[in-house]
């Protein structure tokens, strides 16, 4: 069962190509995913494994130290990043596309955002072993308004609506750099797809993922709404009563591998 199946109830509305996507914590949702949710969190910014060697040759706290220098430590820094981890693993679980590289832990400054689409899924169809893309933005807020949708919803149709050329050619070559022979063909397909750019709009699928603590602001439908009819839309809301505090309290989850 997957992390947003055990934590929230959905409701979900599909009109054509327009979905939207509304998350409301279950009553005892975030005490059964806090453990996984916290593995997440540290997963998006290094390979468990490599923690768990630093683990065996340092012990806890160090490991620990050392962890904590790759994730923010201001509030805002904190806010942003997951959300773009909680879109992430929304778009592996629910859509099915691949999120291949975990862009956070290739960031500048732990505090910095990083440049260009916030998460990009990519995979092929079925049979016809077709490209598909999906664009996504993603915003934490405490209080949602209409201005933060129409910001990314700009963002979103910049370059024609397209994936914007250095974030797919970042993706691309993080997978070109695997040893495993299936990311090297999806790295391979991507950075053909910057140079020759050959895939119509109905391929590209575009994602608006928001985590509020008002939930879903009217904007959001609004904005839906307004949409064309030329590709996939998603439009999500996660609702988190307690946003601020629940932000930290997991980072302090994430940083705690133990005190053995």
């Amino acid at each position: 069962m997957g992390l947003y199946e055990r934590w929230c109830e959905s409701t979900k509305e599909e009109d054509k190509r327009r979905r939207y996507w509304t998350y409301v914590e279950k009553d005892v949702g975030r005490d059964d995913i806090r453990d996984d949710l916290a593995e997440t969190i540290r997963f998006h910014y290094d390979r468990l494994e490599r923690i768990a060697e630093d683990v065996a040759r340092l012990g806890y706290k160090v490991a620990a130290k050392i962890l904590s220098e790759a994730m923010p430590q201001t509030p805002k820094g904190r806010s942003g990043d997951l959300g773009e981890i909680l879109a992430t693993e929304l778009v592996e679980e629910e859509i099915g596309l691949r999120v291949p590289v975990r862009r956070l832990r290739y960031k500048d400054g732990r505090n910095m955002a990083m440049r260009g689409d916030d998460f990009i899924g990519a995979g092929y169809d079925g049979a016809s072993k077709k490209l598909r893309l999906l664009k996504g933005e993603a915003k934490s807020n405490m209080v949602l308004g209409k201005t933060t949708v129409t910001s990314a919803r700009k963002v979103l149709n910049r370059d024609n609506g397209r994936c914007t050329p250095d974030s797919l050619l970042f993706v691309a070559n993080r997978l070109l750099e695997s040893a495993d022979p299936g990311d090297n063909e999806l790295g391979r397909s991507l950075r053909d797809e910057v140079g020759v750019k050959s895939l119509r709009a109905d391929r590209i699928d575009h994602m608006l993922f928001t985590v509020s603590g008002n939930g879903p602001h009217a904007s959001l439908k609004d904005d839906l709404d307004a949409t064309g009819t030329n590709r996939d839309h998603y439009v999500v809301n996660l609702h988190v009563k307690d946003h601020q505090d629940f932000i930290a309290a997991m980072y302090q989850e994430a940083e705690n591998l133990g005190d053995d």
